[in-house]
């Protein structure tokens, strides 16, 4: 079947009319620019884009999630480390974020890098194992300020792993192990105190009150008498042999 050219010029407008006709999730957003000049978002939905004289770009406002590669950093005590994160962040302007840079998620994850490598830098060993929330929250502060400008607003920062040299990992081996050997000394040593304190209350109780010794003696027999002993010494009295000598030898 052949169409005459009416026909064909009316097929082809028809098709270019309906190529404007551009359906938009509920997380995207249309940026339009009529004849190189901005007409602000549109969607989410059904839009229509004018052919040929309107250009759209897609922009997708749902988190993303951005793999930070490692970075070689040298840290403030001169240590050599590799240092990677993970970023969070999603456009919430998605007119800047067209207009403002040519690429956000390259400029996002060039400027997370320089960042990871400038606090990481400034920071020694310590305090970068030990603060990682603090310095998670820094880097975003300062990522979060860079891509403010073009719409982009950072969720998250997070440092996933440092890398140790294997010389300084032994090293950190055997501070620690140093360490706890220090607090295992000064648990024994407090138990120690202890229980010359408690000895010592005890003395005081028992020159007070004589009764005392002869029951922690009686005591004391039971306990020897439970064991199969051949030998047994029992503990008598000063007072009680004076008692029983003549006179003239007490």
């Amino acid at each position: 079947m052949v169409f005459g050219p009416a026909v064909t010029v009316f097929i082809v407008l028809l098709a270019l009319l309906l190529s404007g006709l551009k359906i938009l999730r509920e997380y995207e957003r249309a940026v339009v620019l009529r004849l190189g000049r901005l007409t602000g978002a549109r969607g989410p939905g059904i839009v229509y884009v004018i052919p040929l004289i309107e250009q759209m770009f897609r922009v997708d406002l749902r988190t993303i999630t951005l793999d930070v590669p490692s970075q070689d950093v040298i840290t403030r005590d001169n240590v050599s480390i590799k240092v990677n994160a993970v970023l969070y962040f999603r456009v919430v302007d998605a007119n800047r974020a067209t207009v403002e840079v040519q690429n956000f998620l390259y400029a996002t994850s060039q400027i997370a890098q320089t960042t990871l490598r400038s606090v990481c830098g400034q920071a020694h060993l310590d305090e970068l194992l030990a603060e990682r929330e603090r310095f998670n929250a820094r880097m975003q502060d300062i990522i979060d300020t860079h891509t403010e400008p073009w719409g982009v607003k950072v969720v998250m920062v997070e440092v996933k792993h440092v890398d140790l040299p294997v010389e300084m990992q032994r090293s950190i081996a055997r501070q620690a192990e140093a360490e706890r050997l220090r607090r295992a000394k000064i648990i024994n040593a407090e138990g120690e105190y202890q229980a010359a304190v408690r000895l010592g209350e005890a003395a005081a109780i028992m020159e007070v009150n004589p009764v005392a010794i002869q029951l922690r003696t009686l005591q004391a027999l039971a306990q020897v008498g439970t064991e199969k002993n051949k030998t047994i010494i029992v503990p008598v009295p000063v007072d009680l042999l004076r008692g029983l000598l003549p006179p003239g030898d007490a």
